[in-house]
Order: structure tokens, then C-alpha cells, then sequence
């Protein structure tokens, strides 16, 4: 074979760059074969072509000869990214490095068979050193597909360990879980009142066991955010271009838990809001060059935990909330009459009203008024908030609050005259008694403030809220409770002490009353009302902004 014709061929494939001749097995003349080739060829070859189609190039010659193809050093990183982006198959160690280029199938049959010699010597050696101390593939490449085997092999062991179960099987036991939490609670109750020392501790262990198992029961339903995110991709892109914008979603905290349920019942709001945030939000590209900004846009989706409750924030960098134009629209709509004054929060929320929208003409995505409204009533549906911040010009973050289940939680039982109530327990900060001491109290007032600690906080007495009459006890106390960053005190007559608690839904008869989010059955079967404390908040600061405005008038 002429070894000019290979040269030729090699040429046709890229460029040869210099030739070494090697002499190592050249034996003395007196010995030479005229029908043996002892002379070796080092060839410094250029090329774009894969190693499998170079290898080829020495077909006719493989029987006779000993052909190795190494990479240079720059094409080992090309290798180890080939072996890093290979599907999660059921490869050998073998089968991942052909299927990366890093070795043709003839170097690993050449390797196999010399694998096999080995083994028939009683000699066994890894089909990776073979591979290395043979020349057919460098040591870092060997060692990213290792890890890739390995790696595959750890995902088929946790694929075989996970079993799928149907939702509907999930929810049964949840709520078995539910009423076995009720269930304890009532036979504790039965064993404290008999004072029966060993069957009080009996209970007490029973009732951490009950813990557990609705701790784990709620593990099983929760589920990361992170493929809800991911579906968005798809709606951000074909609405694009449709609208001809350019715009690209960026994902943060898409390993965040929360119950599956509420997974499932957020993905329509957060549709509405990237929705509305590309179309009302970011600017057209022109557009924003003329305000010297990235001419794409940028719309984010973050999800995180949040003193026990899980926040979704929807951000874009776009035009933000304008102030004048939504106060504009609210008097046209008759929303807020002529001349009145209102602060930016509370237009910002003027977009939730029904009916409201600033779109000058209606379209596929907008104008229709039905929304923002449908928005805001189907998270408070799932006990959570919404709200709006915007800078104009720099773009608008709407953070939605919700509850991580909607099952079961931690809460804090209280009394009022005979009614009893529960407060979420991540939001209770601390309790005070309440005394003339420490306070600003008016007995016909239902509003009123406490000295904590030099800090004045306003409070509310649960008792006229609620209008449940009767007398106050001489011993008042007030539980601090904190959301969003305020802080406020409810005035109840007796702190019970923690609770778990079952949530029970109110029915549509009971939907009009405000700072009730739901109910729970305590363990003497009497039912429980489930504070809600972001409407009570709400309503407390916003009365104290009531205050400050009439004294300053």
C-alpha cells in the first residue's frame, strides 16, 4: 500500500500540517522482511472532520498496521461537552464514548479483544485503562464519562424507587390525615380531663406521632414550581410575536415547593399576568431604544419562601404603572369621585377593580376589563394576596402571597367570650397582656394602641370586631402579629396555645365576611373560625391612615 495515496486522501479532509518519520522498530538489514513495514508515521493533520471519518482514511491498512487518532488538546473540551449533553440512555462506558466521537467503533473492538486477551490471561484490567494507556482516548474525557455512566445509573436507581400515585389516592389520605388530627385532638382533650398521668403521656406521644404523619402526608403533595415556570416559555414567545416584541423570561426559584393544588389553581392568574405585563409593560423595541434602553425586554418569574407562605413575583422591566392615566380612568368609570386624593398604592390596586383597564382598544390580550379582578378573587380564593409595585418607566413587580397547603397548618388557639378562633402560627410574633399601664384604651372604641417596648403598635378588639357582646375579662391580652413587614395586635379574652389545625372551607353563605378565611373543628367537636390575618392587617392600617387623616384635616 502507498502510503502517498493515504497522504492524498488525508488532504482532501484538511490540511496536513507536518510529518514525522519514527524508526522504533526498524531492525538491523541483515533481518528485514522485504514484505514488513517498520517504519511509523507521526502526522500533524488539521481538520474539521470527526474522528471516525479520519479514521476511515486508513481502512485498507488497519490489519497490518496500529493507527491511533488523538485529539489535541483543544477538542478534549469539545469531547467532555459531547458526553455531557448525551441523553440519560442505558449507554455502557463503551457505547459513551463512541457515542461522543472520543472513540471509533474499531478502537473499541481493538480495545474489547484486548481487554479479553487479559481476561484469559486471569489478568483483569478496566476497559477505561485500556483505552488510555493504549492511546485511544485522553484520561479527562475517560473520566467525564464515568461520571456520565454514573450518573446514569444513579437516575435509573431513583427512577425504579419512585412509584406514581394517583392525585385522587393523595387527596383521600390527606384528608384521613385531617380527621385523624381532629380525632387526636378530641381524645386528648378526653385524657387531660381525666388526669390519668400515664394515659396523658400516652397521648402525648400519640399526638407527635400524628405530627409526623402529616408532616410526611403534606411532603407527599408538594411539588417544586419549577414546571409550572418552565410551560410560560412557550406563551412568552407566541405572544412576542404576535405583539412583535422582543422578550426574553428568565426563571428564579423554580426548585421552591408548595402544595399541588395550589400549583394547579396559580397557573391561570400567573397566565393573566405575564400576559398583561407583555402587552401593557414592555415597550416595543423602537420604543425603548428611544429610552436608551435594551431593546429586549426582560420579564421574570421568582418564586421563594416567605415567613411560611410561598411569594411569586411576575417582574418586568417595562414602562411601569402610569399614575395619572389609571387615576384618569378610575374617575371616567366612576371608581373614585373627582378631586379625591389617593396615594400610589391605592391606584396602583385601582387596576383590580372590576371592569377597570387602560387599553385604548380591545385585542386578543387586552381591553375587555375582565381580568385583573378575575386575578386578584381567585388568590384570595386560595387564601393569599396580590399585590403591585411600579416605578414609571422602570417597570412594575406584581408578588402574589400564598399559603404552602391548603390542608393542614400550624396555628394559635384562641378564645373570645365562647366563641374560639385560630391564627395562622408563622404569623404570630408574640403575646402581651393587655393592662391600662401600657396602653392608649377606650372601652367603646374597637381600635386602640399599645406601648411595646417603646414601639406603638395599633390593635383591635376581636370581641366588637366580631360584635359577639358579653363583657370584657379584667385580664385582656394581645397577640403581635406580623405580615409584610407590619405589625399589629388582635385583643382576645384567652390564649389556648398551639393547634393543629384542620381547614375546613366556608361555605358561599359565609363569603361576605371579612377577616374569616376559613374553619376548623377542635377537638370537643365544636367548630373553630380561621382568622384571616392579611385582610385584618389591611384593615387595621388602613383605619390608622383613616385616623391620620381627619386629625391632620
Amino acid at each position: 500500500m502507498d502510503p502517498l495515496a493515504i497522504l492524498r486522501y488525508l488532504a482532501t479532509l484538511g490540511a496536513i500540517e507536518s510529518i514525522t518519520t519514527l524508526f522504533p522498530n526498524l531492525p538491523p538489514a541483515s533481518e528485514m522482511d522485504p514484505e514488513t513495514c517498520y517504519l511509523g508515521y507521526e502526522i500533524n493533520f488539521n481538520s474539521q472532520a470527526d474522528k471516525l471519518e479520519i479514521e476511515g482514511a486508513f481502512e485498507f491498512i488497519r490489519e497490518d498496521s496500529q493507527v491511533h487518532i488523538l485529539p489535541p488538546c483543544s477538542r478534549v473540551s469539545d469531547y467532555i461537552a459531547l458526553i455531557k449533553a448525551l441523553p440519560e440512555q442505558d449507554f455502557q462506558l463503551g457505547d459513551i464514548l463512541v457515542q461522543s466521537g472520543s472513540l471509533t467503533p474499531n478502537e473499541l473492538e481493538y480495545a474489547l479483544g484486548l481487554q479479553k486477551d487479559l481476561k484469559n490471561q486471569s489478568i483483569n484490567v478496566p476497559l477505561g485503562s485500556i483505552v488510555v494507556n493504549n492511546g485511544l482516548t485522553p484520561q479527562p474525557v475517560l473520566e467525564s464519562a464515568i461520571a456520565k455512566q454514573n450518573q446514569i445509573r444513579d437516575g435509573k436507581t431513583k427512577e425504579i424507587q419512585s412509584v406514581r400515585v394517583d392525585a385522587d389516592k393523595l387527596d383521600q389520605l390527606i384528608n384521613l390525615v385531617g380527621e385523624l388530627v381532629i380525632a387526636g385532638a378530641g381524645s386528648s382533650l378526653h385524657a387531660h380531663s381525666s388526669g390519668d398521668r400515664i394515659l396523658i403521656e400516652s397521648f402525648s406521644m400519640l399526638t407527635r406521632l400524628v405530627e409526623e404523619v402529616r408532616d410526611a402526608a403534606l411532603q407527599l403533595r408538594m411539588v417544586q414550581i419549577g414546571a409550572t415556570f418552565t410551560r410560560f416559555q412557550r406563551v412568552v414567545r407566541d405572544v412576542a410575536k404576535e405583539l412583535g416584541k422582543d422578550i426574553e423570561l428568565v426563571i428564579t426559584g423554580a426548585e421552591t415547593e408548595l402544595d399541588k393544588t395550589v400549583v394547579e389553581k396559580i397557573s391561570d392568574p400567573l397566565m393573566h399576568l405575564i400576559r398583561n405585563s407583555m402587552d401593557h409593560g414592555i415597550e416595543a423595541p423602537d420604543v425603548r431604544i428611544q429610552k436608551q434602553k435594551d431593546p429586549k425586554g426582560r420579564l421574570t418569574l421568582n418564586a421563594y419562601h416567605d415567613s411560611g407562605m410561598i411569594v411569586i413575583e411576575v417582574s418586568d422591566d417595562g414602562a411601569g404603572l402610569n399614575y395619572e392615566k389609571i387615576l384618569k380612568k378610575a374617575q371616567e368609570k366612576g371608581l373614585i369621585p373627582e378631586g379625591e386624593s389617593l396615594d400610589v398604592q391605592e391606584v396602583n390596586n385601582l387596576i383590580f377593580e372590576p371592569g377597570f383597564s387602560t387599553a385604548e382598544a380591545v385585542t386578543n390580550l387586552s381591553g375587555r376589563g375582565v381580568g385583573m379582578d378575575v386575578v386578584k378573587r381567585n388568590i384570595t380564593a386560595l387564601r393569599g394576596t396580590v399585590e403591585v409595585q411600579s416605578i414609571l418607566g422602570q417597570g412594575a413587580t406584581f408578588s402574589i402571597r400564598l399559603p404552602l397547603t391548603l390542608a393542614i397548618i400550624d396555628g394559635f388557639l384562641v378564645e373570645i367570650e365562647k366563641s374560639s378562633f385560630v391564627i395562622p402560627l408563622n404569623m404570630v410574633l408574640e403575646c402581651v397582656e393587655l393592662n391600662e399601664a401600657n396602653s392608649d384604651i377606650s372601652p367603646n372604641s374597637q381600635q386602640s394602641y399599645i406601648n411595646l417596648r417603646g414601639e406603638v403598635l395599633p390593635f383591635i378588639r376581636l370581641r366588637r370586631l366580631f360584635n359577639l357582646g358579653g363583657r370584657p375579662p379584667k385580664r385582656e391580652n394581645v397577640i403581635v402579629i406580623s405580615y409584610l413587614g407590619n405589625k399589629v395586635g388582635l385583643a382576645v379574652d384567652k390564649l389556648v396555645g398551639e393547634f393543629q389545625t384542620v381547614i375546613k372551607p366556608l361555605g358561599n353563605i359565609f363569603s361576605h365576611i371579612q377577616g374569616i378565611s376559613g374553619s376548623t373543628v377542635l377537638g370537643s367537636g365544636e367548630v373553630a373560625l380561621i382568622l384571616d390575618v392579611p385582610n385584618l392587617v389591611q384593615k387595621i392600617l388602613t383605619t390608622e391612615s383613616a385616623k391620620a387623616l381627619y386629625s391632620q384635616a
